[in-house]
């Protein structure tokens, strides 16, 4: 069992702050472990909208919810989303009885009705699978291709883990998508997720994946934007810096989890993964994700010109610009492109994230660190 004292003192800050705070992140990476330490499951305040107890319970919500005191629990609210306006009024109460800690498996976008329902009364919380914290630096690789997921990482056997993930790939696309209001067939969706695999950590390119897909671009990009609401995928968005030079304006594509990623990729071992073509590519999106659980997604972006130029992460952190180049290499060096990064948007940093253990300056500005030490560097 890994503790994650870090998320569950998040959630106890905001619950004090907000009368109704709200734990999202995708299936299985352990908001309901992390609730169940705080209110047990067979408390009379928690429900679990998977189980049919408790989806009779709240047939009338208003009747069961109003007369709970303490903290109370619901648990894949994607499921219900009605209860959300139910709980803005429970929310108003003054004074407060109870306060509501809500699980989702979807994003607040993709649930817009919660975030507009709630807005003022609700803490969000994006929560994700194990972090290099959690896990500890000597079991780095392992998280890498595996994956943040608990169950695959705790694997006892490789083979047990894969089984996991193929599992979870299967059970998204024929069920779980199901419960965000839309109806997409689980072939095409699999197709893109595959072939965004592929794409992982390339510029987004509608019209050349539509045409592949033979979908239109319209209808790739709505479903690229519900496995981005379901947590499995990521579209870092461009930095625009306001010069005087051509810049991407399209967003990047990642699989949020390396494990996942592997899988869909069709890689059987880590052994052959050192040796694929997406070696760098992984490595990439595992560091990106590493750096956005620490600033938070709307303080990351990526920056790249017409001509080439590029930084692989800008992260703006308490009014400074951190720039992060991401490269899977023994003894990393500078670049051209590096050097027009930090002239152009003014780093007040530029750091080289590599998968050694060792740190060292390259140049003024510049320094090499091991990925373990982005939170530091980024405090």
């Amino acid at each position: 069992m890994i503790q994650r004292k870090a998320a569950l003192d998040h959630v106890r800050r905001t619950m004090k702050t907000f009368p109704v705070t709200a734990l999202f992140g995708p299936r299985q990476c352990g908001k309901t472990t992390l609730a169940r330490s705080i209110v047990a499951a067979n408390s009379n305040g928690y429900f679990d909208l998977e189980d049919p107890v408790s989806q009779r319970r709240l047939s009338e919500p208003m009747t069961a919810l109003r007369p709970l005191r303490g903290l109370v629990v619901i648990d894949e609210i994607q499921r219900q989303p009605n209860l959300f306006p139910v709980l803005r009024v429970l929310a108003d109460r003054r004074p407060l009885p109870a306060r509501f800690l809500v699980l989702g498996s979807a994003s607040p976008e993709l649930l817009r009705q919660g975030s507009e329902s709630l807005a003022g009364r609700i803490g969000l919380i994006e929560m994700s699978g194990f972090s290099i914290a959690e896990v500890g630096v000597e079991r780095q690789q392992r998280l890498w291709w595996r994956g943040g997921f608990p169950q695959p990482f705790l694997a006892r056997s490789e083979a047990e883990s894969r089984a996991w993930q193929e599992s979870f790939i299967r059970t998204f696309l024929e069920r779980d998508i199901r419960q965000f209001g839309v109806d997409v067939a689980p072939p095409a969706l699999r197709r893109l997720w595959m072939m965004l695999a592929h794409y992982h950590g390339q510029n987004w390119n509608a019209s050349e994946i539509s045409r592949s897909l033979g979908e239109s671009h319209t209808t790739v990009k709505r479903h690229l934007d519900l496995l981005t609401g379901a947590f499995v995928v990521r579209q870092l968005q461009p930095w625009f810096a306001n010069i005087s030079k051509r810049e991407v304006k399209s967003p990047k594509v990642f699989l949020r989890d390396s494990g996942l990623l592997h899988t869909l990729l069709g890689i059987p071992s880590f052994r052959m993964l050192e040796g694929h073509p997406k070696l760098g590519r992984s490595w990439e999106g595992f560091v990106i994700e590493e750096a956005i659980r620490i600033v938070g997604e709307r303080n990351a972006f990526f920056w790249g010109t017409q001509s080439g130029a590029e930084l692989d992460l800008l992260v703006v952190r308490n009014g400074k610009r951190y720039g992060i180049e991401v490269k899977y290499a023994d003894a990393p060096g500078t670049s051209k492109s590096m050097r027009i990064a930090q002239q152009d948007l003014k780093l007040d940093k530029l750091l080289i994230v590599y998968p050694g253990d060792q740190r060292y300056a390259l140049d003024e500005g510049i320094t090499v660190i091991p990925v373990s030490q982005l939170a530091k560097e980024l405090a």
